[in-house]
């Protein structure tokens, strides 16, 4: 989850998603509203309409309200047509209703606004809900001022349907538009990002040794990248032939003074075994100077190879012991760093176990995701505990083999750490002799 979230692709997608998915809803919920709002001021409108229409009728006569049979509107003469109209005193008390209303009962809790003002509410007759719209009036007589309120109730259905019927077409649109929208949107934002994927792959390329340059064929903002990464990988191509050409002129400027001193007469024995010696530290020492460890971070060797390799070639060397050097190893792991110094590293530690062991060597080889796992035990007398870091600092032997210079472990150390990585010694639970462990993560 962690990675995903570091991934500026999925931030990318995660974002537009968001947007459509959050600004389509409001946009869908604000035209809703506005529509049901617009519904509203025009049933209101309309049956203000009506109430002017049914007041042009209305007549007083003697402090008595006088109505024709019929009005001009038909639906209020039709018998539960959905449109009524209603005339109450200022007590609410019952004086006229349309021919419409026949047979409904009278609801109790009507409107009762000021004179000169109006109203606009729902209401329920007959369990059913009706939009009704009130307006107090006062005729003036020689007597005194007729005052009455003037309802019209129109079935509220009708608006209901009209805006469920919008409402239904409003969010069927949207969703399809917001389908239109994601497939735009993700085809876009895949062709968008697509130099990034392959800008990726390159560099993955890079970094297994498969490929040595990156292409140039990016977008602007990613071209200036690719060459830049582009002079640094051809610098450091540069640096290592430098470096190991002069190396190689080294070794040879040193091999000529040490035949000479070689081939004096008059030296003893242990002046010539201390020369021998020279040369073959001389020799290792150069073989570690080449090491591409730090700056071959791009290169990437199969583990399994070199390991069988070794394997095959220690049970040789030991064959007298009738030692059994079990590998248990992972065809696709993968070293991120140069084959000779893995060589170095695996090749010296598990010589140091062929030495220790009674009969036994096992070599295990895990590929993690982002890690590589190496462990390398016996069934000898293992390190002791007081031992198990000292023996990687120069000149420190926990052994009694009268090979080596006890600078072996050291420089697999060293090697270890300019790969970042982590070396570690303890006491194997399957064989009981020493183990090793190394770790390398990427």
């Amino acid at each position: 989850m962690h990675n995903l979230l570091n991934s500026l692709k999925v931030r990318i997608v995660v974002s537009a998603l968001l947007l459509i998915l959050v600004l389509l809803p409001i946009i869908g919920m604000t035209v809703n509203n506005a529509f049901e709002t617009q519904v509203n001021v025009a049933a209101k409108n309309q049956l203000k309409a009506y109430i002017y229409s049914v007041l042009a009728m209305a007549e007083v006569e003697n402090n008595q309200l006088q109505m024709p049979s019929h009005l001009l509107e038909n639906q209020f003469n039709v018998i539960g047509s959905g449109l009524y109209a209603l005339i109450t005193t200022k007590d609410n008390q019952l004086l006229w209703t349309s021919n419409s209303f026949l047979g409904l009962n009278t609801p109790i809790n009507l409107p009762k606004p000021a004179t000169g003002r109006s109203t606009f509410d729902s209401i329920m007759i007959n369990d059913k809900p009706q939009l009704i719209y009130s307006f107090s009036v006062s005729f003036a007589t020689s007597e005194q001022p007729f005052t009455m309120t003037l309802h019209i109730i129109k079935n509220k259905q009708e608006y209901l349907q009209q805006i469920q019927k919008f409402s239904n077409t409003l969010w069927t649109w949207l969703l399809i538009l917001t389908a239109l929208l994601l497939i735009v949107q993700l085809s876009w934002l895949l062709w968008t990002l697509k130099p990034l994927g392959k800008f990726s792959q390159e560099l993955s390329a890079v970094e297994q040794g498969t490929s040595m340059q990156l292409s140039t064929h990016y977008p602007v903002e990613l071209q200036k990248v690719a060459k830049q990464l582009n002079t640094l990988l051809q610098t450091e191509q540069n640096q290592r032939k430098r470096y190991r050409n002069a190396l190689a002129d080294l070794a040879h400027s040193l091999k000529t003074p040490l035949a000479v001193m070689q081939t004096q007469a008059n030296l003893s024995e242990a002046s010539l075994e201390q020369i021998n010696r020279i040369n073959q530290i001389i020799a290792y020492q150069l073989r570690r100077a080449q090491s591409a460890a730090g700056s071959a971070w791009h290169l990437g060797v199969s583990v399994d190879s070199i390991s069988v390799r070794l394997v095959r070639t220690l049970t040789k060397i030991y064959q007298q012991q009738q030692l059994s050097i079990d590998y248990q190893g992972d065809h696709n792991a993968r070293f991120k760093g140069d084959e000779a110094d893995l060589t170095e590293m695996l090749g010296n530690v598990l010589d140091n176990a062929c030495k220790a062991a009674n009969a036994q060597v096992k070599l295990t080889v895990k590929q993690g995701p982002n890690s590589l796992l190496i462990s390398v035990e016996d069934d000898g007398a293992g390190v002791p505990e007081d031992k198990q870091q000292q023996i990687f600092e120069r000149g420190i032997r926990a052994d009694t083999y009268d090979q080596g210079h006890g600078i072996g472990l050291a420089i697999v150390r060293d090697l270890v750490d300019s790969y970042h990585g982590k070396l570690t010694v303890s006491q194997s639970t399957s064989l009981g002799g020493a183990k090793f462990e190394f770790e390398f993560t990427h």
